[in-house]
């Protein structure tokens, strides 16, 4: 049986300065200002868990990371997990996730297949 993760209808306050200083070491300051204030007001949508790692191009952490486990074990004992911020990379053709990597690859090891709420501009 899949296990249902649960998830809350907004990211919280404090995924906004994660993705905001994960940006800053791709886009200017000027550039990472926009993409948050679009992140912000932008509603929220839903991806598959594969397409979303596909489309990042990155690799899928295992159990052994220490904030894979920590979100493993929110998923388990029925805590909501905040909704990640992705954002389009046109020039490279992928999506950067800005925030939720981690929760991204907890997910990923209940249920590739699995809708995850995402923010993306």
């Amino acid at each position: 049986m899949i296990k249902k993760i649960n998830w809350l209808n907004l990211p919280e306050a404090h995924d906004y300065p994660a993705a905001e200083s994960y940006l800053n070491l791709i886009y200017d300051d000027n550039a990472v200002a926009d993409y948050i204030q679009q992140l912000q007001l932008v509603s929220v949508s839903q991806f598959k868990a594969k397409d979303v790692f596909r489309a990042s191009r990155l690799s899928l952490l295992g159990v052994s990371n220490s904030h894979v486990a920590k979100n493993i074990e929110k998923i388990e004992s029925g805590k909501s997990l905040s909704p990640l911020l992705l954002v389009r990379d046109k020039n490279n053709g992928k999506v950067i996730i800005a925030d939720g990597y981690h929760r991204l690859c907890a997910v990923y090891t209940f249920n590739e297949d699995a809708f995850i709420p995402c923010k993306i501009v």
